[in-house]
């Protein structure tokens, strides 16, 4: 199965990392500073705290991976997909994206699963809008039965025939 037309590219790592990272940034403010996506007509934020090299926490949690905040360490997979978390957002009613919430730390949580392209993007609830909290390939075949029972349940709970 091919990617839906509306996916961009992938954005790979040439070897300059300080201008790859800059190039990252411009693609991230275009796409989520300078034009704010919506999501089925809810504003989307972005977690700006802490501001780290003058970069949004939303933008290292798009490129970098690891649990531990000081830590997080750049994640090639993500940064070549800075593009794909802007157009999942706007076409959340596409049949080739999962679409469900779950509950994670108290928080309620959007998924937005491309599966075939193995990527997801996860939105936390907010009063009165939708913060992009992260965005990864998930790659590993255990994760992807996790993700995807999860859908399943949710579909049962919601009352949704697949």
């Amino acid at each position: 199965m091919s990617p839906p037309k509306w996916l961009p590219p992938l954005f790979p790592f040439k070897g300059n990392w300080p201008l790859y990272l800059s190039a990252l940034y411009e693609l991230f403010k275009a796409d989520f500073i300078d034009e704010k996506p919506q999501f089925r007509g809810r504003r989307i934020g972005l977690k700006k705290h802490p501001v780290f090299d003058g970069k949004e926490a939303t933008f290292w949690h798009l490129i970098q991976e690891g649990s531990v905040e000081e830590a997080r360490v750049p994640d090639l997979k993500r940064c070549e997909r800075i593009r794909w978390p802007r157009p999942m957002i706007e076409n959340s009613a596409d049949s080739s994206l999962k679409v469900w919430t779950n509950t994670r730390k108290g928080e309620t949580r959007v998924l937005l699963w491309l599966e075939e392209e193995e990527y997801l993007v996860v939105l936390a609830e907010r009063k009165g809008y939708l913060l992009l909290w992260t965005a990864y390939l998930v790659d590993k075949p255990h994760s992807q039965r996790k993700l995807l029972k999860e859908f399943e349940e949710w579909q049962k709970k919601e009352g949704i025939k697949s």
